[in-house]
């Protein structure tokens, strides 16, 4: 019965999928890509050829040990209706419960929100709530990442940056990295532009994802502000740059990024962040763990054992022009409500991300009348 409806769902079931042509009706096999040599060398010629069949079958074994497993410890009765209040909240209501955070008072009146690993349809639901068109520019890459479907995105208040984007300077930014030197960034992860606020000031406003490790993080700095000094048109634009670092408290020598390390990287280009010039390595941003029902079985562990060995790490940042701005007030929030729980995990049935919302008010260094961003 079990193997009947997998079949039935993975290739004879019709799902509608947003893709760069719109909306298209795919089964689940057909959205599978192939595993390609020229991204993982290890592999051989052979084995990319036939990655997608063995992607298939490898699919349908891990999903019958899952099913195995759960039938052995409980009853389908019992197992699948907790699966089915995760999957609820977790997926099917995650973009609709982060756009009701965003549209609540705490976040609604802010003048930037800077987003990763965004759907082209959490884009298009944002566009389609009132409340968020009316008060925002909603900017997406131009260059949109359709496979993955992860995307960097920002929004500017419509009152303070009445005239939205200019431009979108993303393509100036990855054309400055050092040449000879692979960087692990994927499209989408990437967006900056300029912008002008309502008082004639330019702005350069970028937003990053950054890989697992946060090897791509300190480059694609380097990277924003060599393209910055580099055109003249950009020399006097202030930077606020909203950003998943992916920077670690104790960090794998050569393989991670330490958030020290990053720190002094930043300080060195003239920035500061909302946590200062020395950020505190164990304010975390993150407090995630992984269970053995999921794929990356190197991520898992027990219950007893997720602080210690889940993914707890000072990892997100709001960089700016040391002498542009000073911070005036910061939180942290990972409840909706202006709240972090500390050794809590998350994501939640309340609050979807697996990242806190990190916001600061900004106060102008050089503005007489101490104006706040």
């Amino acid at each position: 019965k079990w193997w009947s409806a997998w079949e039935e769902f993975m290739f004879d079931t019709s799902l509608e999928i947003q893709t760069k042509k719109g909306m298209e009706q795919k089964a689940p096999y057909e959205m599978l890509q192939p595993i390609k040599k020229s991204k993982y060398p290890d592999i051989t010629e052979d084995e990319e050829k036939v990655s997608l069949p063995l992607q298939t079958m490898c699919g349908a074994i891990f999903d019958a040990i899952l099913v195995h497993i759960m039938n052995t410890v409980t009853s389908p009765d019992e197992w699948q209706g907790i699966k089915s209040n995760i999957v609820e909240n977790l997926n099917k209501k995650k973009v609709p419960r982060t756009l009701e955070i965003l549209e609540s008072s705490i976040y609604i009146g802010s003048d930037i929100i800077t987003l990763q690993e965004v759907s082209g349809s959490f884009i298009d639901q944002a566009k389609s709530r009132p409340s968020l068109d009316e008060a925002f520019h909603i900017i997406g890459p131009e260059n949109m990442d359709s496979v993955r479907d992860q995307n960097s995105v920002i929004f500017l208040r419509k009152e303070t940056f009445p005239d939205g984007a200019s431009a979108e300077i993303t393509s100036l930014v990855e054309s400055s990295f050092e040449q000879g030197v692979t960087v692990p960034v994927a499209k989408g992860d990437i967006l900056a532009i300029t912008t002008t606020d309502r008082d004639g000031v330019p702005f350069v406003i970028a937003s990053f994802h950054g890989d697992t490790n946060g090897l791509a993080t300190k480059p694609v700095l380097t990277a924003t502000m060599k393209a910055i000094s580099s055109d003249s048109n950009l020399a006097n634009h202030k930077l606020i740059f909203g950003l998943d670092a992916n920077t670690y408290e104790k960090a794998k020598p050569g393989k991670q990024q330490d958030v020290m390390d990053f720190g002094k990287h930043y300080v060195s280009h003239g920035l500061s962040s909302c946590w200062g010039d020395v950020p505190d390595p164990q304010n975390y941003t993150t407090y995630n763990s992984r269970t053995y029902l999921q794929p990356q079985l190197n991520k898992a562990c027990k219950k007893s054992d997720k602080r210690s060995n889940g993914d707890v790490n000072p990892k997100d940042f709001i960089l700016f022009g040391k002498d542009d701005f000073e911070v005036d007030s910061l939180w942290k929030d990972n409840t909706g409500d202006k709240v972090y729980l500390e050794d809590t995990a998350f994501p939640t049935l309340s609050f979807p991300s697996d990242h806190g919302i990190l916001a600061t008010v900004l106060v102008a260094k050089s503005s007489a009348t101490g104006d706040e961003l």
